[in-house]
C-alpha cells in the first residue's frame, strides 16, 4: 500500500491522497462520498437541485460512515442555494465545492466558520476572481469530463490557471488513472478531481444498466449536446442525444430543448434507462473497463503516479 503523494491541497483538506471525487447530480450521495474518503481522498455530496433538508441527511449519514473530511458541492443557480449554504456550515462540513455560479455571496459565511471554498473554473479569468473573493483552491475543470463543460482542454487550461493564481489548482477532465493523475502533477496542479471514474465503483448507487453502458462506452463514445444554447452538456450517446442533436440542427429553441431533457439524468442513474436519459460520462470513459471499490481505484492511481513520477515504467 502506498503511503500518498503529498502536495498542497492533501495539506490543505488533512487528506491521505491528492484525489478529489466529482459532485455529480444524483450519483454523489453519501454511500460514494463516505467510500472516497474513507479511501483516502475527499468524497462530494453532490447537492445539485435537492431541497436542503435532504442535504442535511446526507451529511448526517456520511458522517456516520466516515471520520475523514469530505464535503459538499454547492450548485448556485439552485434556488435552495442559500439554504444550502447555511446547512454546511450549521452541519460542521469542512469543504465546498462550488459550480454553475459565482459563490462571492457565500464567501464570508463559510469563511468565518472555517470551511475550505473550492470553486469550480472552466478559465483564468474565472480563477483570479475566485482567488480575489477568498477561495482556498480552485478546481480548473476542462471540456473533457462529463455533464456540463467549458470551452478550454484540460491540458491547456490547468497550466494557464496554476500560472494565474497562487492558490492550489485541481485538475479535472479527462483524468481517469495514474497517468492523468502524474500528468495534473506536471502541468501546476496539487490534485485531481474525477467523476467518471468514480460512477463505475462499487459503492456507487447508479443503476446498473448506467454501469454497463459506461464499462462498454469506447473512446469516441462521448458527445456533446446543447452547443447552440450555451449550456453543453457531454454524456453517452445514445437515442436522447441523437434526437437533442436533430432538433439544435433543425433551430429548435432552448424551452423545447430543455423539454427533452427535462429528468433524463435521474432517469438513467436511478431508473437505468441509458436509451432516453442523459448518461454523463467524460471522454475517459473507455479507459474503464472494470468496476472496482473506491479503495482499490485509489489505491491503483496513486501507485500508477507515484511510479511515474519516480522515473518508473507507466
Amino acid at each position: 500500500m502506498v503511503t500518498g503523494v503529498k502536495t498542497k491541497l492533501t495539506e490543505l483538506l488533512g487528506i491521505q491522497y491528492p484525489v478529489i471525487q466529482g459532485g455529480m447530480a444524483w450519483v454523489a450521495e453519501y454511500h460514494l462520498a463516505a467510500a472516497v474518503s474513507n479511501a483516502g481522498g475527499i468524497g462530494l455530496i453532490g447537492a445539485a437541485s435537492a431541497p436542503p433538508e435532504i442535504v442535511r441527511e446526507q451529511v448526517r449519514k456520511c458522517r456516520e460512515l466516515t471520520d475523514k473530511p469530505f464535503g459538499v458541492n454547492v450548485m448556485l443557480l439552485n434556488p435552495n442555494a442559500e439554504e444550502v449554504a447555511k446547512i454546511v456550515v450549521e452541519e460542521g462540513v469542512p469543504v465546498v465545492t462550488t459550480g454553475a455560479g459565482n459563490p462571492s455571496r457565500f464567501m464570508g459565511l463559510w469563511k468565518e466558520a472555517g470551511v475550505k471554498v473550492i470553486p469550480v473554473v472552466a478559465s483564468v479569468a474565472m480563477a483570479r476572481m475566485m482567488e480575489r473573493a477568498g477561495a482556498d483552491a480552485v478546481v480548473a475543470e476542462g471540456m473533457e469530463s462529463g455533464g456540463h463543460i467549458g470551452s478550454v482542454t484540460t491540458m491547456a487550461l490547468v497550466p494557464q490557471v496554476a500560472d494565474a493564481v497562487s492558490i492550489p489548482v485541481i485538475a479535472a477532465g479527462g483524468i481517469g488513472d495514474g497517468r492523468g493523475l502524474a500528468a495534473a502533477l506536471m502541468l501546476g496542479a496539487e490534485g485531481v478531481q474525477m467523476g467518471t471514474r468514480f460512477v463505475a465503483a462499487k459503492e456507487s448507487i447508479v443503476h446498473a444498466n448506467y454501469k454497463e453502458r459506461l464499462l462498454k462506452a469506447s473512446d469516441i463514445d462521448s458527445e456533446v449536446t446543447g452547443m447552440s444554447t450555451g449550456h453543453p452538456v457531454r454524456s453517452l450517446r445514445n437515442r436522447m442525444t441523437r434526437e437533442y442533436l436533430r432538433l439544435e440542427k433543425e433551430g429548435a429553441d432552448f424551452m423545447e430543448l430543455e423539454q427533452l431533457t427535462l429528468g433524463s439524468l435521474r432517469k438513467a442513474v436511478i431508473e437505468g434507462d441509458v436509451v432516453n436519459g442523459t448518461v454523463m460520462a467524460g471522454q475517459i470513459a473507455g479507459m474503464i473497463k472494470k468496476e472496482q471499490s473506491c479503495s482499490e481505484i485509489i489505491q491503483e492511481i496513486v501507485e500508477q503516479a507515484q511510479a511515474l513520477l519516480n522515473g518508473g515504467d507507466r
